[in-house]
């Protein structure tokens, strides 16, 4: 049976090797990202897929566009929503704290997030695996915070952590899955040029993680490697 499957921030990086790799496996794809005159690479690979592959705008901090895409998805079973769009915020050391970008680079990653999930939680419990990926990164884990700084991004991410556990208990009677899952120091605008691995890897990785959910695991912090992530 097809999968459909929903990306947030498809564009390019992470989200757009989501879209090519579940496109490959014969999934349909609804592609989100804010400017999609401008996305080139998901614009061909929507072409080239032959309507398996639609691109659709979302601006994650825009309640309308988000309502526009659950009306696209009113009669549609959603299999896995990956919340993938993020933004790592201005920069953040101790005494020099952007509060205006904090508060925007919370929305993004934090509020965004769960209005996506609340608008589409019928969709995802008509669907078949029932899944809610929400990207998070082991920067925004408590117990794994060696290097201090980085505040705007670690906190959204924490945040998100807690949203993510919520929404595990609050879903778990329909039948959702919702985790945070760490995609690994991956080599991408946000992530820079020095990070451990590309897009490819992290995303099969993460789809390989995917496969094998179920409802026991809801409310994880999952590594890239499987494992739990201290919170």
């Amino acid at each position: 049976m097809t999968e459909t499957v929903v990306i947030t921030g498809a564009n390019r990086g992470i989200g757009l090797a989501f879209a090519q790799q579940y496109a490959e496996a014969g999934a349909r794809v609804l592609a989100a990202c804010r400017h999609p005159e401008q996305a080139r690479e998901l614009n061909r690979l929507a072409a080239k897929t032959r309507g398996r592959v639609s691109v659709h705008p979302l601006d994650v901090t825009n309640p309308v566009q988000i309502q526009a895409l659950a009306g696209i998805l009113s009669d549609t079973p959603v299999d896995i929503l990956i919340n993938n769009a993020g933004s790592y915020g201005p920069a953040s050391a101790f005494g020099n704290t952007d509060v205006a970008g904090w508060m925007e680079t919370l929305h993004i990653n934090t509020v965004a997030p769960l209005k996506i999930m609340e608008a589409l939680v019928d969709p995802v419990a008509a669907g078949n695996r029932r899944l809610m990926i929400n990207l998070s990164s082991k920067m925004g884990s408590m117990g794994d915070n060696g290097s201090g700084g980085s505040y705007i991004y670690r906190s959204t991410k924490a945040a998100l952590n807690a949203v993510v556990v919520s929404a595990a208990r609050d879903l778990k009677a329909r039948g959702i899955t919702v985790v945070a899952q760490h995609p690994g120091w991956v080599r991408t605008d946000m992530g820079g040029p020095n990070g451990e691995i590309d897009t490819t890897r992290s995303v099969t990785a993460m789809r390989g993680i995917f496969e094998h959910l179920s409802l026991a695991d809801s409310g994880r912090f999952i590594d890239i490697d499987g494992s739990d992530i201290p919170w």
